[in-house]
């Protein structure tokens, strides 16, 4: 099974090909395994039970959420290791550098390990010609 993408347009609001109609590929679909299908694939490949893996899963989740709000990464064996990243905003003075002025919001990341890198570098894909299709546009918000 290939990873299928489709073509897109859109006018280009960039500096260097403002106005242009310029084309790229987006996924058509990506398909999500399920988290009973993941339990299930792990109950067949070990000796464990359904519950066990359900209570091992859901325990991992909590680890994970308790070091994260503590600012710690977690090493996730062969998968990577997950940490928080918070990136600053540039001011002008020393002074200016607080907590609600320069910091933008934590965010997660996930960094894969080699296994994991090798495994998505053997994806197949393949682009679908047959149509291109203009760019998905964004519902605006109602105003009240």
């Amino acid at each position: 099974m290939a990873l299928e993408f489709l073509i897109r347009y859109r006018v280009s609001s960039l500096v260097t090909s403002k106005g242009e109609t310029v084309y790229y590929a987006e996924p058509k679909s990506s398909h999500i395994v399920q988290n009973e299908e993941v339990v299930k694939r792990i109950v067949e490949a070990t000796s464990l039970a359904t519950g066990d893996v359900r209570n091992a899963l859901t325990s991992l989740a909590e680890v994970v959420c308790s070091e994260l709000s503590m600012g710690n990464a977690v090493d996730l064996a062969e998968l990577g290791l997950i940490r928080l990243v918070v990136s600053s905003r540039h001011m002008r003075s020393a002074d200016e550098v607080t907590v609600e002025d320069a910091l933008k919001a934590p965010q997660v990341r996930f960094t894969p390990k080699a296994k994991m890198l090798k495994a998505a570098r053997k994806v197949k894909m393949s682009i679908d010609h047959s149509m291109v299709m203009p760019a998905r546009t964004r519902a605006k918000k109602k105003e009240d």
